[in-house]
């Protein structure tokens, strides 16, 4: 009796140790679900071709351990200069947006959206990552866990009327502008800056808030822009007239709440790499997005090299003027600039 008692103890302990190790398994396979808040409808480019496929590897890599929720078009509230906050304050896990929708806040950044630096998104959103790393981490972006940075293609005046065909043309004209740097280079420029997110753009112009506005091609078919403007000013050159700096955020508490295998994931999908693949990805969408421009009866101006030398020395002074906000900040601008140059001149095929 006392044997079968025995045995009875033994079975039941075994039991308890099994169903402790298959709890232990559930938790461990328990799924994070992020949520990432971005400010663009899903079906625009950078959703559909870079921050989706990315949330959708992060789940496969994982096992399904991880999922990522994208909510586009800030369909979780706020507008899009709120969402570093969001990020930061854990309103939500993830953030796609631009440092400069909170101006003056992320100085450093700004050096990648001075006029005339970009050569291809490529090669400066590799730039980008490196400086960021060596300079913008623990000084801009302390408490905040950047997974990538990155730029689009080159930016494009795109205006109502006979639009921008010289320098002269700017004179006046209400266009909008995506940051304070770009604001600050319009206005020398001789146009009216008028700042605010991307989603805003179409109202503006169907309601004549605006003239114009400069975004790179890519965007264009989300936002109607061909339906809405008649002319597209290119610029010829081996740098762009401005570019914008993006970053994906994290909220620091959440990434490091996650295991060591699942921080892992995210380490393997981010950094230099994906940098450079968003960067070049959103740029590879300005050739057929340029098409559909070209298949309405807008003009499509490519400003030539004499031209573009006139808007250089303009841009000089804009360049001149962050140097001065960059000191008063105690910050070396030129050596920044001079360090972000070197290395999109490294990575530039």
């Amino acid at each position: 009796m006392k044997k079968r008692n025995f045995l009875k103890s033994a079975a039941a302990a075994a039991l308890a140790v099994s169903a402790l190790g298959l709890s232990s398994a559930g938790a461990m396979a328990q799924e994070v679900t992020l949520r990432m808040h971005q400010f663009l409808p899903p079906q625009a480019n950078v959703p559909a071709g870079v921050l989706i496929p990315w949330a959708e590897k992060i789940g496969t890599e994982s096992g399904g351990r991880i999922k990522v929720e994208v909510f586009s078009a800030m369909s979780l509230g706020g507008t899009p200069p709120q969402l570093m906050d969001q990020a930061r304050d854990g309103v939500v896990d993830i953030v796609w947006t631009l440092p400069g929708y909170t101006p003056g806040r992320f100085p450093r950044a700004e050096v990648f959206e001075l006029p005339f630096m970009m050569t291809n998104a490529e090669a400066t959103s590799r730039a980008y990552w490196d400086l960021f790393k060596s300079d913008m981490e623990m000084q801009d972006f302390k408490g905040i866990k950047i997974l990538a940075t990155w730029v689009h293609g080159p930016g494009v005046i795109h205006a109502k009327g006979e639009g921008v065909r010289k320098l002269e043309d700017m004179q006046g004209k209400k266009l909008r502008g995506p940051t304070r740097v770009i604001n600050g280079l319009l206005a020398e420029l001789g146009a009216e800056p008028i700042g605010m997110p991307v989603p805003a753009i179409p109202e503006a112009l169907s309601k004549g808030v605006i003239d114009g506005t400069v975004i790179p091609w890519e965007v264009t078919p989300a936002l109607r822009i061909a339906e809405l403007v008649n002319t597209h000013t290119e610029f010829s050159g081996d740098t762009a007239l401005y570019t914008a700096a993006f970053v994906l955020a994290m909220n620091q508490a959440k990434y490091d709440s996650l295991p060591d295998d699942l921080k892992k994931v995210i380490d393997d999908n981010t950094g230099a790499e994906f940098s450079a693949f968003a960067g070049k990805t959103q740029a590879a969408f300005d050739a057929p997005s340029r098409k559909i421009a070209e298949a309405t009866d807008n003009d499509i101006v490519i400003l030539d090299e004499a031209e573009v030398a006139r808007w250089h020395e303009v841009a000089d002074k804009v360049v001149d003027n962050w140097y001065g906000e960059m000191e008063a900040k105690g910050i070396d601008g030129k050596a920044l600039r001079a360090k972000a140059q070197e290395l999109i001149t490294k990575y530039t095929k």
